[in-house]
């Protein structure tokens, strides 16, 4: 059997190649296109078969450097944290609050089900979870970040099995958000405004943004999330001597929650578009080297299990947005909106219910509360309590 083995630069270089490949390849399938699968999903499956076909067949077998894709984790969480401003949060109103209680109460109750069920079924109720928010409400990335720590936990296959489950749920998100809408809109009697309405768009999250083209906003953003990996790490290493055992992403990225809070404070200025860059570009990085690494093979081992807890979640998504997320939001036609557009937020990613409200409202008729509470919870807060919320299942259940 041949052995090849990438060093850090040729494994960054595979990535990047892959990133490629994928954004080409999703321009040409206009299902994948359709369904907001990331492009570095694309590339980094395509190679992980080629690593199948190479264990299968005894041929060759691949190995990459981790060091990188771990750096790109701490980074991508980071600009998480920072993103967790809760002067924001206060400024959104009632609605952004109540939509991120409600949001906040489906993660609950993803890893619950998912765990309840795994048990039963007789496998890791770990698996339940990497089936569970990590996939649906994480999305793809978390997905990512998760499955080898589930792994290192003794989880068999819970990275291919948590990016299968994100996959399935960016496309079950889109299947069921309409029908939820419709259903509620016809047994609730409800009916879309009359007239037509200019669609609102957020700029919460830029009223502290600096110039997007300035070099010196891209080095501050630089050393700001240098410091808060630098520090973060420090202390978790701190925690961990005395028998405080978290992931290492989660000391920088509640740090970085916290500078950006005492800069919300002091009313000083953020670069959050080049947060939003540096976060996108290590995220897609990340998402690449996760999979090429990724083991198949080990999918097998629970891949009907993860089938039925996957219908199962669908259903429970299906279920909340009908009774939880419409009551709490309203019980409005703007109500019914955002219960279509959160089968897309908790079962896929915030494109997937920008995509479900769309449709829907193009048909209906617009509503612009639903615009702004949608993309503002799920760019600015889900993930970083997501993040706190798993990791709290992992250490419980492990």
């Amino acid at each position: 059997m041949i052995i090849i083995s990438l060093d850090i630069a040729q494994t960054v270089g595979m990535a990047a190649v892959l990133l490629v490949v994928g954004e080409f390849i999703k321009k040409k399938v206009g299902l994948l296109a359709r369904y907001f699968i990331p492009g570095p999903i694309i590339g980094g499956v395509l190679f992980s078969l080629v690593a199948l076909v190479g264990h299968e067949t005894g041929s060759f077998v691949l190995h990459f450097d981790d060091d990188v894709r771990t750096l790109m984790l701490l980074v991508f969480f980071t600009t998480i944290g920072f993103s967790a401003s809760f002067e924001l949060l206060k400024k959104g109103g009632v609605g952004v609050a109540l939509f991120l209680a409600a949001a906040i109460g489906l993660v609950l109750m993803q890893n619950t089900l998912g765990a309840l069920l795994a048990s039963a079924l007789g496998v890791h109720p770990l698996i339940g979870v990497a089936a569970g928010s990590i996939a649906l409400t994480g999305g793809h990335g978390t997905a990512a970040a998760f499955g080898p720590l589930l792994e290192q936990s003794g989880v068999v296959g819970a990275l291919p099995a948590a990016i299968a489950a994100a996959t399935f749920g960016l496309v079950a998100g889109c299947a069921i958000g309409g029908p939820v809408g419709k259903l509620l809109m016809r047994r609730k009697g409800l009916r879309g405004p009359d007239e037509s309405a200019v669609a609102v768009v957020s700029q919460a999250a830029q009223t502290q943004d600096v110039d997007a083209g300035s070099k010196g906003a891209l080095m501050h953003a630089a050393i700001l999330i240098s410091v808060a990996i630098g520090v973060g790490t420090v202390l978790v290493n701190l925690l961990s001597a005395r028998g405080i055992v978290l992931p290492a992403y989660l000391g920088p990225m509640v740090l970085a929650a916290l500078m950006r809070n005492v800069i919300d404070w002091r009313q000083a200025r953020l670069p959050t578009r080049q947060f939003e860059a540096v976060g996108q570009v290590s995220l897609a990085f990340f998402l690449a080297m996760a999979l090429m690494s990724m083991k198949l093979w080990e999918l097998a081992e629970v891949a009907g299990p993860l089938l039925l807890i996957l219908l199962a979640q669908t259903a429970l998504m299906f279920a909340y947005a009908y009774w939880v997320t419409f009551r709490i939001m309203g019980s409005d036609y703007d109500a019914a909106v955002i219960a279509t557009g959160h089968c897309g937020f908790s079962m896929g990613a915030t494109p997937n219910a920008m995509a479900n409200m769309q449709a829907f409202t193009s048909a209906n008729g617009p509503s612009a509360k639903a615009f702004f509470v949608i993309p503002l919870v799920g760019s600015l807060f889900i993930d970083f309590f997501n993040a706190v919320i798993i990791t709290g299942f992992v250490n419980y259940l492990k």
